[in-house]
């Protein structure tokens, strides 16, 4: 079938709280990206955030958690990608997708930027070594296809005021033929804890299952 609508979503660094995340999205049949550190990629690696104590997972077992998504680059240690040197940029980048490919068996195609920080010299080097889109922090509250997959915004953030109404705009759009259209939403699947509003995702994830006219894919299915 030609889609001409598409929905994905975009989660990062591999806490805990992406189990829970990850059952939700199999039992509505959506796709995610998820975007690891893998430089970080243990119980040990913790942070707090509001007062929440935040755990990123071991990385035994997360490629058979992370089954049927896409796993994708966020730097070896979630560091912010401006005024690196090329030494830095091979280590922060490189190094994180080779990893991702011993790891997960498949080499990652996109990415997403810590802090949503990058500058110019970034992006060349990550079209250097094969990156082809890469997530920013930024929202359009549209959804249209981005010109630059590697200055990629997403629709809006999980926790966006027009969440449900953008949602609602989505669906009830007739696409035209050769225009298609993507519904993209980013965050950290702590925050879900944090807000306690899991019930968020479960009615949006509810509000976009199951239609005929719609594809469900990952980042990559859905941009390149």
């Amino acid at each position: 079938m030609n889609y001409q609508k598409a929905v994905t979503f975009s989660y990062d660094d591999g806490v805990t709280q992406d189990r829970r995340l990850v059952r939700l999205f199999n039992r509505y049949g959506m796709k995610a990206t998820f975007n690891l550190n893998t430089g970080l990629q243990s119980e040990e690696s913790r942070f707090t955030v509001e007062g929440m104590p935040v755990c990123r997972m071991n990385q035994e077992g997360l490629k058979e958690l992370y089954r049927g998504h896409e796993i994708a680059v966020h730097g070896l240690t979630h560091t912010a990608a401006e005024n690196m040197t090329e030494t830095k940029l091979e280590r922060e980048f490189l190094t994180d997708a080779k990893n991702i490919e011993r790891l997960y068996g498949k080499y990652p195609v996109g990415m997403a930027y810590a802090y949503g920080c990058y500058d110019n010299n970034t992006i060349a080097y990550l079209k250097k070594i094969g990156i082809r889109y890469g997530r920013t922090v930024g929202s359009t509250h549209s959804f249209e296809l981005p010109r630059n997959p590697l200055l990629l915004e997403t629709t809006c953030h999980h926790d966006d005021d027009r969440l449900f109404e953008l949602a609602e705009q989505f669906l009830s759009i007739e696409a035209e033929k050769g225009h298609p259209l993507l519904f993209s939403v980013w965050g950290h699947s702590y925050e879900f804890d944090i807000n306690q509003n899991w019930d968020r995702m479960e009615r949006l994830c509810h509000m976009l299952a199951g239609r005929s006219d719609i594809f469900y894919g990952t980042n990559a299915e859905c941009l390149l």
